[in-house]
């Protein structure tokens, strides 16, 4: 593990009215997800000419915006997700968060916004979590979810790039995913809308994507599935993402176990657990690959037994199997609606690692206390 981070810059102005340790403990009784927020919260302001201004830790409450607000007519807004995590030795440390800090700048050009100095991002994670650590919960699958949120504050209604923006980073202690044990998801294929277009903004974190996509989530909920799986926009045969999931497909080749993730093309997200399965998908001796797979491909393999598992994964849920398959096309299961060896482990491996459990021979995890 790395050496603890610096001490934060910021202003620090401590809640006159944080929760008692009893509320404390009655919010953390099954809080899901994002539903429970801490005491305190990160606000940073930057101006066009100016920069970044004075950034303040103060206690969790609402924002008084303009209705003017760029960002309520245009839509710059972006955000992030990553988690910090109670450590075997009772401390706390967060998972690859400057990876999220160069993400967050990615998805800020796209959208014409500022840069956010990627030290900052850090010291705001830093602080927060020192302040709130008590609302770290301790199990293993539970972790306080950091979300950091930029967003365009200028009240003007010109069509153009704000000159002032807001940098707010919340954070949300969660309980385990599947409370009950992991259990496979039926997805839907969606025919009628897609995700993201070459040139658009699919690599990035910004708000209109996911408002987007939850006509196509509700159709699926229609369909009685769990999630919505993306098409590619030009031929509408490619599989993209599982929701706001990236997805793998899990093979076995003449004895070698084959790990295959669509490649990132500028329509997907980058994501940062992606990334990680993949490198640990190699260190269990597997064959990990990037590479386009149809939906055709997708069916036919599974009806042949060369493609055995299919899981999605992200910071919320780490690894989400997919067991049943529902289409205009045809409908199919996977595995027996099982959950497969494969996604086990790698669900197993990397918990562990955030949790301290096993050694961090990566440097992903970042001391906090």
């Amino acid at each position: 593990m790395s050496t603890v981070m610096s001490t934060p810059t910021l202003e620090i102005r401590p809640s006159d009215h944080a929760a008692s340790a009893e509320e404390r403990t009655k919010r953390m009784t099954h809080p899901g997800f994002g539903r429970v927020f801490t005491d305190h919260m990160v606000v940073v302001p930057y101006t066009e000419g100016h920069g970044w201004g004075q950034g303040v830790l103060k206690a969790y409450g609402p924002i008084e915006m303009d209705p003017a607000s760029s960002v309520l007519h245009y839509g710059q807004a972006i955000f992030e997700g990553f988690k910090a995590y109670k450590q075997r030795d009772g401390g706390i440390a967060c998972f690859r968060p400057e990876a999220n800090a160069r993400r967050f700048n990615t998805s800020a050009a796209r959208l014409a916004m500022p840069e956010l100095p990627e030290a900052l991002f850090l010291e705001a994670a830093t602080a927060l979590i020192r302040q709130d650590q008590a609302w770290v919960p301790g199990a293993v699958g539970e972790s306080l979810y950091m979300r950091p949120l930029m967003i365009a504050t200028e009240a003007a209604l010109g069509v153009r790039a704000s000159n002032e923006y807001l940098f707010l980073l919340m954070a949300s202690p969660s309980g385990a995913y599947f409370p009950a044990g992991v259990k496979p998801v039926t997805v839907w294929i969606s025919d009628d809308y897609v995700r993201a277009a070459p040139g658009g903004t699919g690599f990035a974190k910004c708000a209109g994507n996911y408002a987007a996509s939850l006509v196509a989530q509700r159709q699926a909920k229609g369909e009685g599935c769990d999630q919505v799986v993306w098409l590619d926009a030009v031929h509408r045969k490619y599989i993209e993402e599982m929701g706001g999931m990236n997805i793998f497909f899990v093979y076995q080749e003449n004895g070698e176990t084959v790990v295959v993730t669509p490649e990132l093309t500028g329509t997907l997200l980058p994501g940062i657990t992606r990334d990680s399965l993949l490198l640990l998908a190699r260190e269990q001796g597997w064959r990990a690959e990037e590479r386009r797979i149809s939906v055709e491909e997708w069916r036919t393999d599974i009806q042949e037994g060369r493609m055995t598992e299919v899981f999605a994964c992200g910071t919320a849920a780490v690894i989400t199997p997919v067991g049943h398959v529902k289409s205009r096309q045809g409908d199919w299961t996977i595995r027996d609606g099982e959950t497969g060896p494969v996604a086990a482990k790698l669900r197993e491996i990397l918990l562990n690692l955030q949790h301290g459990v096993s050694p961090d021979t990566h440097g992903w995890m970042k001391k906090i206390v």
